[in-house]
């Protein structure tokens, strides 16, 4: 019976003179009326879902914008601050992400069209805020305190990965934030110089042909309790060659190994021992520190004073000033080099010096020309140690104990 009604009021409908004409169908009956209505398609609204929801405060600026569709499709999507435009793209499942990051303290509006299965459009729109924390810690590399770490040039085998944030963080959450990566791979540790300063080494000094990648995932992670992290940060270097100098403090040579072989043997004269008392009654030793030192930078010419570590008066026996030292190599903050002394007559006999390691002109000049940032110069047979402070002593404790506050 419903097969006829739908026949009949087809024929009607095709048979009328006004059908071209009039907006509205004209039925026989009220039969075929109701079941013309019933085959009428239907279509559900288009259902727009903006991630974050719209009114969010707190939403992290790492984390993307999502525009999802239930019951039509996506015909656009704009995401703005301002005057700022936000990039985004349709995903192969046809929702919308957005392509960049956003930024800390952000006010932003999100405007979605979609369109339903008959094609009726419904427009959404959504605004929400990030983050906004009272301190952003931005991240350096250094290869020391002294010069910042260079992506992709060679250091040596003592450099550790050293990140440096610009504010005091959360230890546990920045090593959790940073990700290391070594070939070969190796072992490593963290040591925390500072609040805001960490440090990373393996148990051994880096083999020749070692790169060592560095990735910090900052951004939008909680640093602190009112701190997250700046811009993600990436860096990475290579150890060419493996190059360690032994100062022995008791025959007064210096022997540099390359590879673990050894390619040169200098005559040397470092610190005399004894000490002094300094302008603000600090104690000031005059012996070379032993243990492993790295190297921390190289001058040219450099002029070095008693008045760096403290001795000012110009009537005490121990004051001194020494204008351009030649093929100067520094291996700690205090002032400790490895440099030309053309005037001690004992190198290779005696220790003469107020704490350097004085070398011949000649063998300064190698030194200066063939050492890198990050090469070793192991003091040996030293009364006095080399503290973890001074220029990177990172090596002077054993692992086992490295990182250990």
């Amino acid at each position: 019976m419903a097969a006829a009604a739908a026949t009949a009021g087809t024929a009607a409908g095709c048979s009328s003179t006004k059908a071209s004409a009039d907006t509205n169908p004209v039925f026989t009956t009220p039969e075929a009326e109701t079941e013309a209505l019933a085959t009428t398609p239907v279509a559900a609204p288009a259902k727009v879902t903006v991630t974050p929801a719209h009114g969010a405060k707190e939403w992290s600026p790492a984390k993307p914008i999502v525009v999802t569709v239930a019951d039509g499709s996506l015909k656009s999507v704009t995401v703005t601050s301002g005057k700022t435009k936000i990039d985004g793209e349709m995903q192969s499942d046809g929702t919308w992400q957005s392509t960049e990051d956003l930024d800390y303290s952000k006010k932003y509006k999100v405007v979605a069209t979609a369109a339903d299965s008959l094609g009726a459009s419904t427009t959404t729109t959504a605004t929400f805020a990030t983050l906004k924390p009272d301190n952003i810690a931005r991240v350096t590399f250094q290869a020391n305190g002294l010069a910042s770490l260079k992506t992709g040039k060679n250091y040596g085998a003592g450099q550790p990965v050293i990140v440096a944030f610009s504010h005091s963080v959360n230890k546990a959450a920045a090593e959790k934030a940073i990700e290391i990566t070594t070939s070969p791979q190796v072992e490593g540790k963290f040591y925390w110089s500072s609040d805001s300063t960490v440090h990373w080494r393996p148990a051994k000094y880096w083999a020749r042909g070692t790169t060592v990648k560095v990735k910090v995932n900052a951004f939008g992670t909680k640093l602190g309790k009112t701190t997250y992290g700046g811009k993600n940060a990436s860096t990475h270097f290579t150890v060419n060659r493996q190059l360690i100098a032994i100062s022995d403090n008791r025959t007064h040579m210096t022997k540099v190994y390359i590879d673990g072989k050894l390619v040169r043997t200098m005559k040397s004269s470092l610190g005399r021992g004894g000490g002094t008392t300094g302008k603000n009654g600090e104690s000031i030793s005059f012996w070379t520190a032993g243990g492993p030192h790295v190297v921390l930078s190289k001058e040219r010419y450099h002029t070095m004073t008693s008045a760096s570590y403290g001795v000012q008066d110009k009537n005490d026996p121990n004051y001194y000033v020494s204008e351009n030292v030649e093929y100067c190599t520094r291996i700690t903050y205090s002032g400790e080099f490895l440099h030309a002394a053309p005037w001690n007559g004992q190198l290779g006999e005696a220790n003469k010096s107020h704490g350097c390691i004085n070398l011949s002109m000649k063998d300064a000049k190698w030194v200066y020309e063939n050492f890198i940032l990050g090469d070793v110069v192991d003091v040996t047979h030293s009364p006095r140690k080399l503290p973890i402070y001074n220029g990177l002593g990172d090596w002077t404790v054993s692992f086992d104990k490295y990182g250990r506050d």
